[in-house]
């Protein structure tokens, strides 16, 4: 334990403290929609039948953003920089969530969310990269643990104060966070990996060559595969949870906005225990497999909750949440996987592709939706997801102890 602590203390760096600072604001901003959703929805005049299949929309359309951000800002990070892109990324969201709060219909909610998931898409994978390329490989696990633990507890914040502010202020008090962060940023320095294969003729940030060798496809796309649970449980599971709770009969209100403040505190705890964990085996693999072994029982344990009471039900998602907290670890593994000239582009579009997942999962979910029951939709998508997860944690490299300090031949 008391190594645990000194790594801690180590990690504890300026870049860690304002990656950590900026992946709070986004994870803030990020489940606004998932938190305000029925709420906001309802103030713009829906009915309630509608309030389902329109989420949808709009939650498709914000993940759709994230999949082409994480695109276009991790091309940018590998080119001009880690830093660089922070504040592009920063501004675009700042200002989007500004703009939600006076949005007027549907249609501009869901224009308005897509610009949002685009400029939050760049935040969290540069900010991995940063920390991992800043500290020595004995440390980055820590760093990249505490990025996460810190992050997601923007999470429990919004939930905090959903509770008090209208949807709109809460949009507005996100795009504020946003633009304060910005100051934070001048601080931090450039990773001195990439100041040093900007002097070198190797080609960076060529995110296509990804798909023009069979190793490095491989190694990619079970770097994303691992994540997808994450994203479905907090999709389906946590932000349906009124709908889901509704079908299972659960005793009381079930809140969204308490649903996904509890799950994230969970999967806060959750990236704690699981980075302490890998670090203390030395192993990101077998972190990542245990804590997809429990999340796949309780998964199975959440469709069989028929009748409990509203409490047990948060209980079951602070649960999953923590179950589903090896998310910087498996963020960490993608980015160790590649070289210098390429892993911003990796660990961007990475965890923006687990997110984006999102925009494939619940119209899949709608679609089973009108052939079988609800709960059973749900859980043939997770069977599918934790499946091809397990299949890719059993086959990638361990990438613990690594030294990242290499050229990707593209």
């Amino acid at each position: 334990m008391g190594s645990v602590l000194k790594g801690i203390r180590r990690a504890w760096t300026l870049p860690v403290w304002v990656a950590a600072l900026g992946y709070f604001v986004d994870i803030f901003d990020l489940v606004l929609f998932s938190m305000l959703r029925v709420h906001s929805l309802m103030d713009l005049g829906l009915d309630k039948e509608f309030i389902l299949s329109e989420g949808e929309n709009i939650l498709a359309g914000q993940m759709l953003g994230f999949l082409l951000g994480g695109i276009l800002w991790g091309v940018l990070g590998d080119k001009i920089g880690r830093k660089a892109i922070l504040y592009g990324s920063i501004a675009l969201y700042s200002v989007a969530n500004i703009a939600n709060a006076f949005v007027s219909d549907v249609h501009a909610y869901a224009v308005v969310r897509f610009f949002a998931g685009l400029g939050l898409a760049g935040e969290l994978g540069a900010a991995v990269t940063l920390v991992s390329e800043l500290l020595s490989k004995e440390l980055r696990g820590y760093g990249t643990m505490l990025v996460a633990t810190i992050g997601l507890l923007g999470a429990v914040a919004a939930g905090l104060l959903a509770h008090t502010f209208h949807w709109r202020v809460m949009y507005i008090i996100g795009g504020l966070l946003g633009i304060a962060l910005l100051i934070t940023r001048a601080k931090v320095l450039e990773s001195s990996m990439f100041d040093r294969i900007k002097q070198m003729d190797v080609p960076r940030g060529a995110w296509l060559r990804l798909f023009t060798s069979r190793d490095r496809f491989a190694r990619y796309i079970k770097g994303i595969l691992i994540g997808v649970p994450i994203w479905y449980s907090v999709a389906i599971l946590i932000v349906f949870a009124p709908e889901m709770a509704r079908f299972l009969e659960v005793k009381g209100e079930v809140s969204a906005i308490d649903a996904v403040m509890w799950c994230y505190l969970g999967v806060a705890v959750g990236d704690m225990l699981s980075g302490t964990f890998s670090q203390l085996i030395r192993s990101r693999k077998k972190a990542v497999l245990l804590f997809l072994t429990v999340l796949s029982v309780l998964v199975v344990a959440y469709f069989q909750l028929r009748g409990v009471p509203a409490w047990f039900f948060y209980l079951e998602s602070f649960f999953i949440g923590i179950a589903t907290g090896y998310w910087a670890v498996f963020i960490t593994i993608a980015a160790e996987q590649f070289g210098t000239n390429i892993r911003a582009t990796v660990a961007t579009t990475t965890p923006n592709f687990v997110r984006g997942s999102v925009a494939l999962i619940t119209p899949t979910f709608k679609l089973l939706r009108q052939h079988v029951s609800i709960s059973v939709a749900a859980l043939l998508i997770g069977v599918v997801v934790i499946a091809l997860a397990y299949w890719s944690i059993l086959t990638i490299q361990e990438t613990y102890g690594k030294d990242l300090d290499f050229i990707e031949e593209l």
